[in-house]
């Protein structure tokens, strides 16, 4: 894991194919005022905060990227790379290893 402050997340710029993902947290509480048991933990849905340039082709092009920041994207159950910033938790995807987008 990772720890990066205030000044390194306003210049952090993924490399690559990499995009920085911040995991949404499931609701705690129904539409109509239930309060839901363990529903605390990160969901598989998450925003992409910060999208590399893409990956370098061997004829020298750059691909283009699939996702843009702000988009909703469906994540895998199990992997990308945990980076603690300013307290919150984020995570390194490469592009091929996210499911979707909403």
């Amino acid at each position: 894991m990772f720890r990066a402050t205030l000044a390194l997340r306003r210049s952090f710029s993924p490399l690559s194919d990499r995009v920085l993902v911040s995991r949404t947290i499931a609701e705690t509480k129904s539409a109509g005022g239930i309060l839901l048991p363990g529903a605390e933990k990160p969901t598989n849905e998450g925003v992409v905060e910060a999208v590399g340039p893409g990956m370098l082709m061997e004829n020298g092009t750059t691909s283009k990227m699939n996702v843009v920041v702000g988009d909703k994207v469906l994540l895998p159950e199990y992997g990308g790379t945990k980076v603690e910033m300013d307290g919150e938790d984020k995570f390194l995807y490469r592009e091929m290893d996210i499911l979707g987008k909403f």
